[in-house]
């Protein structure tokens, strides 16, 4: 079936409204990649596909043996849209953030490849449920009392408190140590303590000032910093 001028259009529109929703939520908050890179996105998927069903229908009305497959170019777009989402993918100590960010443009990837395809049915659907998850789920998910991990460093004087004494007052204040770094400075008497702490994300601003407050008081304590 050949594709018309009003099929062409009705699809990139589609493709581009479902890339408006996601990318509004994005951009929303500060996003790397925001309204114009989620909009792009889809509907740049779309046109993919729609080059890959144009040229599958000529391939076909010609007949022959070699006709293309329309799904290699749409397998192409995905695997190029990996290095993308990877891109937007940040390590910050413990924290990983952009995660929810490449998922979303791998999403919308397919919802644009979806439309490209004429599966309205389908990429509404995803939209449905990209909204749902980007603009619904969160504050459910704030209420969700979830583990969360911190490192504090702590700089003292090689005949200060032990390290298990030091231990001992972190654990006092109400979180556990998952991993203890050692590094001994000897020119300058000096040992760096890092621990990496869990605790309840809900305790954290309250935690991280206690535990602060609390080490710069000890004895021996030269610098403590929290990450």
């Amino acid at each position: 079936m050949q594709l018309t001028y009003l099929d062409l259009g009705f699809r990139l529109g589609a493709a581009a409204l479902a890339g408006l929703i996601i990318g509004i939520e994005r951009e929303s908050h500060g996003r790397a990649a925001g309204l114009r890179t989620t909009l792009l996105v889809c509907i740049a998927a779309c046109i993919a596909m729609l080059i890959s069903a144009t040229l599958f229908n000529q391939a076909t009305a010609q007949g022959g043996p070699n006709i293309p497959d329309p799904a290699r170019l749409a397998a192409g777009v995905l695997s190029g849209m990996g290095f993308l989402g990877a891109g937007s993918i940040i390590r910050n100590g413990n924290r990983v953030q952009g995660i929810t960010t490449a998922a979303t443009l791998w999403f919308v990837t397919l919802v644009g490849l979806a439309f490209g395809a004429g599966q309205f049915i389908i990429g509404g659907a995803g939209v449905a449920i990209a909204f749902a998850v980007l603009f619904i789920l969160p504050p459910i998910e704030r209420q969700v009392k979830n583990d969360w991990y911190a490192t504090v460093t702590i700089v003292s004087r090689m005949d200060g408190l032990s390290d298990e004494a030091l231990q001992a007052e972190i654990e006092k204040l109400g979180t556990r140590i998952k991993r203890i770094d050692l590094d001994y400075n000897l020119q300058q008497q000096q040992k760096t303590v890092r621990c990496e702490l869990k605790f309840k994300k809900d305790k954290l601003r309250k935690l991280s000032e206690a535990i602060v407050q609390r080490l710069i008081q000890l004895e021996g304590v030269l610098q403590v910093s929290w990450a």
